[in-house]
């Protein structure tokens, strides 16, 4: 039998619509492994900025407290008050703010030009990447939508795998000004594809400031994003001090340091692909028992350390389950938004960024204040009390989201 040249029509439409999506998705995933470059790389260059800018370690150190501080606290703003405008040339508009704030950070004279210059690059990250994931809905058919928000997530676990040390590589070899060079032209590229494969027209619903809160009302929201900040605390508050573990807790010498945490950064990218599959099968259901597993790990560790093997071992299968929530909490709230709250998604696609970078202010404090206390073999205890309080949490929202159901079913009856 022969294929009738309407047939053949449809299969050439087919493939250049799934190409079209396969690329965008890439797209997608490059934008997020350029902000995780952009964000991340400044911690394995602090020595080479601090001697070229005459500061101390611990200023140039504040750069990323800062950096994560302005994310959370613009992100939500942003959004809100750019919903009104075409996503399409928002988003553009604002990488091209990022391309100047990465450049800035490139030609800084001086320790306060630097300090702008991430300001800026910061301002505009979260609003990026929530763009970027209200996207994603678009394009994603239903059942690809985990898969691509995982992927998403993916990119900035591959920044801190291969960018950073890259990064690290092109700041002692060329130096440091080079590194952000790097991402400015990888933001360039970037910019150009994407003129060309976003969506010039992407239905919006537009809502008032107040109309668009109202997403933060409900307890299937407000609960998750208590539960994504205690989720990046239970991380940080032993993660922030992963190099003295693995050295000081576990007895590894200082040079091994960069193949223990590349293989940890592995794990943390087979976390997110995990992740997307947790997302399409069963959700925010199949969470609890992860969070038990990290309370009993957690409070395992200090015992750990006794051995580099159990020690590192722990280590290895905290970073594969302590952020599995990533892709299943992202797509309830955008799934959440989409049914409920449309005037809200490019709000509830930023609900995650902000609070995981909340939760990681709370957590590397935590980690501070038991290191001074405790000891740093001791520090995973706090995350257990952490970890606790998310059990905690996804009991309650899973509770809210079951109600949630019940309450439609008797509107729509």
């Amino acid at each position: 039998m022969y294929a009738t040249n309407s047939e053949i029509r449809f299969m050439l439409t087919g493939r250049i619509v799934l190409s079209k999506y396969r690329l965008q998705a890439t797209m997608f995933v490059l934008v997020a492994f350029m902000l995780g470059c952009n964000e991340f790389m400044v911690v394995g260059i602090l020595s080479d900025i601090a001697n070229h800018l005459h500061v101390s370690i611990a200023a140039v150190g504040y750069l990323v407290t800062i950096f994560a501080t302005v994310y959370a606290i613009s992100t939500p703003f942003i959004t809100v008050l750019t919903s009104k405008f075409n996503r399409r040339k928002t988003l553009l508009a604002l990488i091209a703010i990022f391309l100047v704030g990465n450049t800035l950070s490139g030609v800084a004279t001086n320790y306060w030009f630097m300090m702008l210059s991430r300001i800026i690059s910061a301002s505009v990250s979260g609003a990026i990447i929530s763009l970027v994931m209200t996207f994603a809905t678009v394009i994603a058919p239903i059942q690809k939508r985990a898969g691509l928000v995982s992927w998403i997530f993916a990119g900035f676990s591959i920044a801190s795998v291969f960018g950073v040390p890259i990064g690290t590589t092109i700041s002692t070899t060329y130096g440091w000004r080079y590194a952000f060079f790097a991402v400015s032209v990888i933001t360039i590229i970037i910019f150009i594809l994407l003129i060309w494969i976003l969506p010039r027209n992407v239905k919006q619903v537009q809502g008032s400031i107040g109309g668009q809160l109202s997403l933060l009302k409900d307890p299937r929201i407000y609960i998750a994003i208590i539960l994504v900040m205690f989720t990046a605390a239970t991380m940080y508050a032993y993660y922030t001090y992963i190099r003295p573990l693995l050295t000081t807790g576990m007895g590894f010498s200082t040079g091994s340091l960069n193949i223990l945490l590349f293989v940890i950064g592995i794990m943390s990218i087979l976390s997110n692909r995990w992740s997307g599959y947790i997302a399409e099968n069963g959700g925010l259901n199949k969470m609890p028992k992860y969070y038990i597993a990290d309370i009993v790990l957690l409070v395992l560790l200090p015992v750990g350390l006794h051995s580099k093997v159990i020690g590192f071992g722990i280590v290895l299968i905290l970073s594969l389950i302590v952020t599995l929530l990533n892709s299943p909490i992202q797509l309830h709230f955008l799934n959440t938004a989409e049914r409920d709250y449309p005037q809200s998604m490019v709000l509830a696609s930023s609900l995650s960024s902000i609070f995981f970078n909340f939760g990681i202010s709370l957590g590397s404090a935590t980690a501070s204040i038991l290191v001074g206390v405790v000891g740093v073999d001791k520090i995973s205890l706090g995350s257990a009390i952490y970890a606790l309080i998310a059990l905690g949490l996804i009991i309650v929202l899973n509770r809210a989201i079951r109600n949630g159901k019940v309450n439609q079913a008797k509107v729509s009856e």
